[in-house]
């Protein structure tokens, strides 16, 4: 069970179940009421009521059972594949689309294109991740391997474990950037009050790097080739968020101006690099950049005529 702790800010007295339904995404106050019944939802480490009016400084506990899995449907949608052989699957991965089924995105996503194209797929993730050794941002852009057998999973994971998988990322961020380069080492933790946000203000915050180089400099914007050396969510987003110059177009940890009209961010996984599993031989591979940010960069270089 995921376990959901946080303390009461609100000045004003709510009801326990109006207030952790309000507190949690997309889930019902019918629910919440259940997990009350359950006793899973505990106030200063008691069971309480759901008309119990919480007051600010109660402690709140929550036991969320995992959620029923189901399995994805095949679907015919477009997928871009870069390279394949018999152990693995080179995607370019557009923006818009969600790697895996989860709450909210049952279809549509990169698993249920997988499943329609690739015969096989490795199974050692649970039901609703055939094949996933890694994953990208929903408005993240760009390359992804995939495992058709659970040897070349296993291969590739080790290599992540290792850090040797070389991963290279696009973005293009606000402010005209200093240093040149640089590397950002903050740990990254899920945001204990909006659950689906990270935070480097999180003392349970796993350790998070991220190496960064200047290419190009605008008036107010920068041009940056960022290098993970570990895999937090949202890190890059996150981590140059953190240093003040947050991604064009991130709706979520960015609250700046919106000139060109984005609907998605312009983050894009460029470069992807790894020791094929089954030859031994090193592979690269590398992406184009997608439409709204070919746009983008041309208007931005136009102007620094």
């Amino acid at each position: 069970m995921e376990l959901v702790e946080f303390y009461v800010d609100d000045k004003d007295n709510k009801r326990l179940d109006s207030y952790v339904t309000n507190k949690l995404d997309n889930i019902s106050r019918n629910y919440v009421q259940k997990l009350i019944k359950e006793g899973l939802i505990l106030v200063n480490g008691n069971i309480s009521k759901a008309r119990y009016l919480v007051k600010r400084g109660d402690f709140i506990q929550i036991q969320l059972p995992p959620p029923k899995e189901k399995k994805p449907i095949p679907e015919n949608l477009p997928l871009n594949i870069v390279y394949e052989d018999e152990d693995i699957v080179i995607v370019n991965k557009p923006e818009g689309m969600v790697v895996h089924p989860a709450k909210g995105n049952g279809s549509g996503t990169l698993v249920n294109a997988l499943l329609y194209h690739i015969d096989k797929l490795s199974f050692l993730n649970d039901s609703i991740r055939p094949g996933i050794v890694h994953r990208l941002d929903k408005d993240t852009s760009g390359l992804l391997v995939i495992a058709k057998n659970n040897y070349a999973h296993n291969s590739i994971v080790q290599q992540l474990k290792k850090r040797s998988v070389k991963r290279v990322y696009r973005a293009l961020v606000y402010g005209r950037m200093e240093l040149d380069e640089g590397t950002i080492n903050a740990p990254i933790g899920r945001n204990p009050i909006y659950r689906k946000t990270m935070t480097v203000k999180n003392e349970k915050g796993k350790e998070a790097i991220t190496h960064f180089k200047v290419l190009e400099k605008f008036h107010e914007y920068t041009l940056i080739e960022a290098f993970l050396e570990t895999g937090r969510t949202h890190q890059i987003r996150v981590h140059m968020a953190y240093i003040d110059h947050p991604i064009v177009g991130d709706l979520v940890y960015c609250k700046r101006k919106n000139e060109f009209n984005l609907e998605t961010q312009l983050l894009h996984a460029m470069k992807l690099g790894f020791i094929h599993p089954r030859t031994g031989n090193y592979m690269e591979f590398e992406s184009e950049y997608p439409e709204d940010f070919k746009r983008v960069l041309k208007l931005l270089r136009e102007r620094n005529r």
